[in-house]
């Protein structure tokens, strides 16, 4: 799926490419599924921080097998399968992705639903552990909790054993939020005074922020005494301003999070993160959702999903070609 002219997910258009050939360093994945992602909608309109030039394929992160290794790359060996974060390029067939980007599938995960891993669970965990250091039995409130990153914040947060509080916008999305492990699902409405009354008048140890906009604000308000707020994105569509003054007080932290450029500078500890995630997921600690999948010509209709805020958990696309 090809843009060549920025805009909204209309401008995706499905087109045969020549066949990829791995450079030095680089991985050749047949993909099977690829994740979508609100980042890519941005990148399609032109307005995030990576600007690739015009045409360009979108899509982020996939899943399949390995089709061909480029020089000096020895593993994983050809036909594994992996799950891997390309950045641009994974709306397709096939997709060369930084070797030290791709990981190895543990047995019993479905492809497609694998494709959904790497951007949200990476996110999420290198927030909560590498960034926040959320701790077993500090409370950990997650705003857009039930969409694709916010959903694994909570799993992750129950992992550690913090305990969690979700807010999501509707009762069917706080449901799922339930189902998934958090210990609380709350609405936005007075979510200053809920958070303080859930936690005794002690406030979240850490906040989890995708969303931005009003509801940033009223979770800074809703920080512990030392609390850590993490800043992942602004779904919302507003960049919220933070009063230092409320950081003084509490001796609060706002943190950023911006894992796939930490995880470009930090290949072997994402590589550990990773690891641990796949452990948990095949042992069933961690369960991704993936709520819709769609062919790959339907891409333009996924992304709109997104990008109007109508999934639960993750989206994907499966490959013409794909098997499980």
């Amino acid at each position: 799926m090809v843009v060549r002219e920025l805009g909204g997910p209309e401008v995706l258009t499905l087109t045969d490419g020549p066949q990829p050939q791995p450079g030095p360093g680089q991985v050749l994945v047949d993909v099977v599924g690829a994740g979508v992602n609100f980042p890519d909608g941005l990148i399609v309109a032109g307005t995030y921080q990576t600007k690739p030039e015009l045409p360009f394929v979108p899509g982020c992160e996939v899943a399949g097998t390995v089709a061909a290794l480029g020089d000096g790359v020895t593993s994983p060996p050809v036909g594994t399968r992996v799950i891997g974060f390309c950045g641009i390029g994974g709306y397709a067939a096939q997709v060369l992705v930084d070797a030290r980007m791709v990981h190895p599938l543990p047995e019993g995960v479905d492809l497609v639903e694998a494709s959904t891993i790497p951007v949200v669970y990476g996110t999420s965990y290198h927030g909560l552990v590498d960034r926040a250091g959320l701790a077993a039995g500090e409370t950990l409130l997650v705003l857009g909790a039930s969409g694709g990153v916010g959903l694994t914040a909570v799993q992750i947060g129950k992992a550690l054993g913090a305990t969690v509080i979700a807010a999501a916008s509707s009762e069917d999305k706080r449901e799922l939020c339930l189902a998934h492990g958090a210990d609380h699902a709350i609405g936005y409405d007075d979510m200053t005074a809920t958070v303080r009354e859930l936690t005794g008048g002690a406030g979240a140890d850490v906040v989890y922020d995708p969303v931005g906009g009003a509801a940033a604000t009223a979770a800074l308000r809703a920080l512990s005494w030392a609390g850590r707020f993490l800043t992942v994105g602004y779904a919302a569509g507003e960049i919220p301003q933070v009063k230092l003054n409320r950081l003084l007080l509490t001796e609060g932290a706002v943190l950023g999070v911006l894992w796939g450029a930490w995880a470009k500078r930090n290949p072997e500890a994402n590589a550990a993160n990773m690891a641990t995630l796949l452990g948990w997921i095949a042992a069933g600690r961690l369960r991704p959702h993936v709520s819709e999948v769609f062919p790959l010509e339907e891409a333009a209709r996924a992304l709109g999903t997104v990008m109007n805020r109508g999934a639960l958990g993750k989206i994907a696309l499966r490959m013409k070609a794909g098997k499980k």
